[in-house]
């Protein structure tokens, strides 16, 4: 199949004008200022004019609880399993799943299926081997193994840290875990990244400070999640991102709830912050939680119930900093893109570039909603709608 998306505003995340994009099955084949193919009807060709549109990368959401999540509560607060439709009606073309509290309900077999299930259905997907707890409970029976030998699993997590849920690991626990995860990377050509939790504990980044001052292990063999869950925790993220270290937002379908509630900063301000600083464009990521267990309040805020973390979070954190952090598209873009695809060695994704892959979003101009979503060449989103949906859909 070939397709040609034609006078769309494009963003690599960088803005590079109205150009003509050409996809060739499954890959980015050209872009260019004007594209004109005629094969006379031998291969069908697909034009899609986008004025009034801009085309953006496929987004990475980083940190998935595929299988459901939550559990905390007891066995009726386990949360359901992710659906193609809900990541690409969210703009999602690539996830990352991971396990999360519960490593013994749903174990990493489980993990690695549901991966394969949803790439069978259209989208691409990678896994974290392990849970909360250390030690991991792996595929293989080791974490180098796992990494090495899976091709899905790159990296281990969420390793929950300053949480009363951890496992309470020593410190020879926790190094010893990411410096075979590192290993196991540069071995296989993975980024063996350490995914961690980190909770609302007063120890917060300690065990990562610790770990960068009395090892070799570098600071960019760590990311560490909801950065944003209260002041305190931010700015010990504002100082590791100083030192070089990755960190991670978690979304919000309701930033302004959540601030105003839990303290939560938001990620257009966590990202303003990030740019007065100086801080490294390439050093920030956002994730939505997805299937996490999240409470639920009406206008009183009263607790009504339990819902559940969804990926159309990552947009609505994007629209944010674009309509009310003033934060150009391309900067907030990043966090969604290029710098989780770097970060966790994604080959030919987060970038709209020739040869990579056709995972892309045609988002309008004015508003940025979400029209189409394009998912390793396949039209998955047509017009706002779902036109492919997962088998029990």
């Amino acid at each position: 199949m070939i397709t040609v998306i034609k006078n769309v505003s494009v963003y690599k995340p960088e803005p590079i004008g109205v150009k003509d994009v050409l996809l060739m099955g499954d890959k980015i084949a050209a872009i260019e200022d004007k594209i004109d193919i005629n094969l006379n009807g031998v291969v069908d060709v697909k034009e899609i004019d986008c004025t009034g549109k801009i085309l953006v990368p496929g987004f990475i959401d980083c940190h998935v609880h595929i299988l459901g999540g939550g559990g905390e509560g007891g066995f009726a607060t386990r949360t359901p399993e992710s659906t193609l439709t809900g990541f690409t009606t969210a703009g999602v073309t690539t996830v990352v799943g991971t396990l999360g509290t519960d490593g013994v309900g749903r174990d990493m077999s489980a993990l690695v299926a549901k991966a394969r299930g949803l790439e069978e259905e259209g989208i691409t997907t990678y896994v974290y081997t392990g849970s909360y707890r250390l030690p991991l409970r792996t595929l293989t029976g080791e974490i180098m193994k796992d990494i090495m030998f899976i091709d899905k699993v790159i990296g281990i997590g969420e390793v929950a840290i300053s949480d009363h849920r951890s496992s309470q690991p020593t410190f020879e626990e926790f190094i010893r875990a990411a410096a075979d995860a590192r290993v196991a990377g540069m071995l296989s050509g993975k980024a063996g990244i350490v995914n961690i939790h980190v909770g609302d504990g007063t120890r917060k980044l300690e065990m990562l400070f610790r770990a960068v001052k009395e090892t070799e292990i570098p600071v960019t063999q760590f990311l560490p999640t909801h950065i944003n869950r209260n002041p305190e925790l931010f700015e010990e993220g504002i100082r590791y991102a100083k030192e070089g270290g990755y960190i991670d937002f978690t979304a919000s379908e309701d930033p302004d709830f959540w601030e105003e509630q839990d303290g939560e900063v938001r990620f257009s301000k966590g990202l303003r912050r990030i740019l007065d600083e100086g801080i490294s464009l390439d050093n920030f990521t956002i994730s939505s939680d997805g299937q996490g267990s999240l409470p639920v309040f009406n206008e009183k805020k009263e607790f009504i119930g339990l819902g559940v973390g969804k990926s159309t979070s990552l947009l609505v954190s994007i629209k944010d900093c674009v309509f009310n952090g003033d934060i150009p598209l391309e900067i907030a873009l990043r966090a969604v893109t290029c710098n989780p695809a770097r970060i966790l060695k994604l080959k030919g994704k987060g970038r709209v570039e020739k040869h990579f892959d056709a995972d892309l979003c045609l988002m309008d101009e004015k508003t940025l909603d979400i029209d189409t979503v394009i998912a390793k060449g396949r039209i998955m989103v047509e017009n706002k709608k779902a036109v492919v949906k997962g088998t029990f859909e």
